[in-house]
């Protein structure tokens, strides 16, 4: 079941290359709220005690095998058809479990991030992505658990990093009584690239594949990777990373400060927006998309 690229680069070249991508700045934080203050899984942990029950069941029940089965389900991408806007629609029926930062509507977390990357003059791809990245999050309304939907992803089949928030909770995982899936590499080799790896399924997977005939691939990369907090803010598997795995990083980065900062800004104004965003979601998307 091991996984191997042929092709493997230098793995100390690829080594320092990812000392030079965390030594960089990728933006700042231009909101009023302080940096610290978001992503506080510690103070999650006391004050809001569905963020860490949320983690809990998501670190006991992602296990490879539910992965592999997961994706070999919905990346037939035969559950329905919609357009890009009518899936950002139906996300307000959603607050995410997961996130210690907001609970605004999904809407208006997209539009919030979306506006901060066009107020920064990113191109028209990024400020798509800002827009879309999360509408894989359709998967609950296709009625899968949020455990399987929203949060920070990882890679299974091998063994958990200390930087994965929570990482206490993986102890009730079935897959850490297997040697090789808990070993380094695991299933993989090194530097076997991250399109190789199996990542934990939640809607950045769904939505790569959902999106992967109508966007660049920068953007395909920031979908399938923006919730991997472990590696692109901790630092952590870049054993498992080939070269293009870290040049596409710095796109992730420059994203994640839409994301993540954005959600102290002030609620958007959906309405006035729409006009804008559909002009924009039209240049890139037909009418209607398979999910």
């Amino acid at each position: 079941m091991r996984i191997i690229n042929n092709n493997i680069s230098d793995a100390a070249k690829i080594s320092e290359a990812w000392e030079d991508f965390l030594k960089t700045k990728y933006g700042a934080n231009k909101s009023s709220k302080d940096t610290a203050a978001f992503r506080d899984y510690e103070v999650a942990l006391e004050q809001q005690p569905t963020v860490a029950k949320f983690y809990k069941e998501n670190h006991e029940k992602q296990t490879l095998q539910h992965v592999l089965e997961k994706k070999a389900d919905y990346t037939k991408l035969d559950k329905t058809r919609m357009g890009i806007w009518q899936a950002m629609e139906n996300l307000n029926k959603l607050v995410d479990e997961s996130d210690p930062d907001t609970s605004l509507s999904q809407i208006a977390h997209l539009l919030q991030s979306a506006e901060a990357a066009r107020r920064d003059g990113q191109p028209r791809w990024m400020i798509l992505t800002c827009l879309i990245h999360d509408l894989g999050k359709y998967l609950f309304f296709l009625g899968e658990p949020q455990w399987t939907v929203v949060g920070d992803t990882f890679p299974v089949g091998c063994a958990w990093s200390d930087k994965i928030v929570y990482p206490e909770f993986f102890k009730g995982n079935p897959d850490v009584n297997d040697e090789e899936l808990t070993s380094k590499y695991g299933i993989y080799s090194p530097n076997c690239g991250l399109a190789n790896v199996h990542m934990s399924f939640g809607h950045d997977e769904y939505l790569y594949h959902v999106c992967k005939d109508y966007l660049p691939k920068e953007a395909l990369f920031i979908i399938r990777y923006h919730s991997f907090y472990s590696a692109h803010t901790e630092g952590a598997y870049s054993w498992l990373m080939n070269n293009d795995d870290i040049a596409n990083m710095k796109w992730v980065k420059t994203f994640n400060q839409y994301d993540l900062y954005s959600k102290a800004d002030a609620e958007p104004n959906v309405e006035e927006l729409k006009p804008y965003y559909e002009q924009l979601i039209a240049e890139y998307f037909p009418e209607t998309i398979s999910w």
